[in-house]
């Protein structure tokens, strides 16, 4: 067992093939809690001695998989003194991560010498009646190009935008011939309203629909949407999947292009209001593309959400990943969902 912990010392957890052994060292192992636990919430994982003072639990998991991890004392969450490797969970806490031996970051965050990149502005937007706090944070970007084009919508902008490295990803898929040249609005989310504003609110419909495009044509070369119905898409994650599909079942004619990554379509026990859209609603000429980690608690509405959209005749295209529910496993999956939707 000096081996393990020597192994660990050097980078936790301790990957052998598909085995993944979680070491602790001290008198007395806290849980382990991470994706494969549903977190505190769900089965936290008791760790065993393996030799004095020494506490480790093996799991298998796929080659492919990336996990984010920590651990937990029965009241708080504890760190892994082994482990530097943190990303933020959107929570106020940080994870520990790794990727197993057949995964990796995406390379389209990258920054590539000779690939055009294109130019951020910041903007503020204010509306009394439909925005909470009345004003919100709008980032722009406009692609190397001088040709109109289409918008892409990104909900939660400030996040897709830091921690996802959208700007990044797309002026690589631009250089690459993979998309054709996009625009961005990327509003911030209003932080604590942000449940209540992507639930499905019309207010926030309100706005994407009216004044977030109307600042876009003003400062971006824009294809005209009016002479070309559904040429912008919409992209979101969590609960701003739920709103990016809420969006397009009730503006086609604008957000024609539907990315959802992991959408909360449903809160608990009840489905949201999406499922009667698509159920009872006329089906709408929107093209949509979907992706959920295996290893959250929105993977089973997402898979029949997927489902009914089928059903119904959508153009719909559904990816699952071995992961969970954070901005890394949304990052290194949106090239392909980009690529679906602009490709050339």
């Amino acid at each position: 067992m000096d081996t393990l912990l020597n192994r660990a010392l050097q980078g936790n957890p301790v990957i052998e093939g598909d085995n993944v052994t979680f070491v602790w060292q001290g008198d007395r192992p806290p849980q382990l809690i991470g994706d494969m636990t549903d977190w505190e919430s769900g089965n936290p994982i008791d760790l065993s001695e393996v030799a004095p003072g020494v506490w480790a639990h093996s799991l298998t998991l796929p080659q492919d998989a990336y996990i984010e991890y920590t651990f937990w004392d029965g009241q708080q969450r504890v760190a892994d003194p082994l482990n530097r490797n943190t990303a933020p969970d959107g929570f106020g806490h940080q994870n520990h991560y790794f990727y197993m031996p057949g995964a990796r970051a995406t390379a389209l965050t990258r920054r590539r010498r000779g690939v055009h990149h294109g130019t951020i502005t910041r903007h503020v937007l204010e509306n009394d009646f439909l925005l909470t706090g009345r004003k919100r944070t709008v980032l722009l970007y406009q692609p190397p190009t001088a040709e109109p084009c289409p918008l892409l919508v990104v909900l939660d902008g400030q996040d897709y935008w830091r921690q996802a490295r959208i700007t990044h990803i797309v002026d690589n898929l631009i250089a690459q011939g993979r998309i054709r040249p996009i625009a961005l609005a990327m509003p911030y989310h209003g932080r604590q309203a942000r449940g209540v504003e992507y639930a499905c609110s019309e207010a926030t419909l309100g706005f994407l629909r009216y004044d977030l495009p109307a600042l876009a044509r003003k400062e971006l070369n824009l294809v005209d949407v009016e002479a070309n119905p559904s040429a912008y898409g919409i992209l979101g994650a969590s609960m701003g999947g739920l709103m990016a599909l809420y969006a397009g079942l009730r503006a086609p004619e604008v957000f024609g292009r539907v990315l959802s990554q992991s959408g909360a379509f449903a809160l608990g026990e009840h489905d949201s209001v999406v499922f009667d859209l698509v159920r009872h609603g006329p089906t709408r000429p929107l093209r949509i593309w979907m992706n959920a980690g295996r290893y959250e608690w929105l993977l089973d509405c997402n898979r029949r959400m997927h489902e009914l959209l089928a059903e119904k005749g959508y153009d719909v295209t559904y990816r699952e990943h071995n992961s969970g529910h954070n901005y890394p496993s949304w990052r290194d999956a949106i090239g392909q969902g980009l690529e679906m939707l602009f490709g050339c």
